[in-house]
């Protein structure tokens, strides 16, 4: 094969995988023009020509269309020039593309009404600096009172939740929940009266109350009790609360009864609320920051435990 070797329009099309209808199009697009014609008037194309059609076989694959190619076979525009901009392009549609699976995959966890589903994407369609107002918003709405905690402030403002452009659908369920969970107003209050324990690291009074010791027993127990994955609703668990609820009883004195439990899940609520200690999570997930496992607060654990026997009693 050398530059003056002519090929058919067929022997072009077993050349270059392509068929000879698409050829044909091709040439009477003018994009790969025929470099003469035989005496019978069949298309001829040289070398050029099936160099020409082979790169523009591959762009195509890429996905260019047929007018920027146009422009690259014409030298008015470098390959690399053009590569440069669809990869561009192309990022932005997997981005577009892996937050719809996202959407999808979190929707499928809500249930198969359309209006959850419509609602999760729109939280999930808010622009950076729409989500970061729905925070600000939530910030000021909670704190901005005069006799807020400046630590506290400072505290929820370092660990701002931010959605990456590529989410995972576990990242896209936390972000609703946590979008859903700022806007409630019993929320915010419960977030109001245990920030300033969390910001300042002040004792609870109950903790100061039994002393140090039966604290820290507590802490292990149900540090244990977490780390074996026993359910604080289930009945492996009650064991464990009936022995701490009593210990906390003898204290002060009290009977061992719901009323005590509830009292003792009031007190340990004062800091470590579940559902602020939910918030907490979700934005560690949100963010996609590791979650260390003796970080994790043992009092939730321990307050919903509480609830449930207060419940079943």
């Amino acid at each position: 094969m050398d530059a003056t070797t002519l090929y058919s329009i067929g022997e072009l099309a077993r050349r270059t995988g392509l068929s000879v209808r698409t050829i044909r199009f091709y040439s009477d697009s003018g994009v790969v023009a025929p470099t003469t014609r035989s005496p019978a008037g069949y298309r001829l194309y040289d070398l050029d020509a099936l160099l020409r059609l082979e790169l523009l076989r591959t762009l195509r694959e890429l996905g260019m269309d047929l007018a920027t190619i146009q422009r690259v076979l014409d030298r008015e525009l470098s390959v690399a020039e053009v590569a440069a901009a669809h990869a561009d392009a192309m990022d932005v549609q997997i981005r577009v593309l892996q937050l719809r699976r996202s959407v999808l995959r979190a929707a499928a966890g809500y249930g198969s009404d359309p209006e959850e589903i419509k609602h999760v994407y729109r939280l999930t369609q808010l622009s950076e600096q729409e989500r970061r107002r729905l925070i600000d918003d939530f910030v000021e709405g909670t704190f901005g009172t005069a006799d807020a905690a400046p630590a506290a402030v400072a505290m929820v403002r370092a660990a701002t939740p931010d959605l990456p452009d590529d989410p995972s659908s576990e990242q896209v369920a936390a972000w609703v929940e946590l979008a859903e969970l700022v806007g409630d107003e019993d929320f915010r209050a419960r977030m109001r009266r245990t920030a300033r324990y969390q910001a300042t690291g002040r004792a609870l009074d109950i903790e100061s109350e039994v002393g140090e010791e039966l604290m820290e027993f507590t802490r292990q127990k149900v540090a244990d009790a977490m780390e074996s994955g026993i359910d604080p609703l289930g009945d492996v668990g009650a064991p464990v609360v009936d022995d701490l609820v009593h210990r906390f009883a003898e204290v002060f004195a009290r009977t061992p009864d719901a009323e005590f439990r509830d009292w003792m899940a009031q007190r340990f609520e004062e800091a470590h609320d579940p559902r602020v200690d939910r918030y907490w999570r979700l934005v560690w997930i949100v963010n996609g920051w590791q979650v260390v496992p003796n970080l994790i607060p043992v009092y939730p654990w321990l307050i919903r435990a509480l609830r449930n026997d207060r419940a079943a009693a």
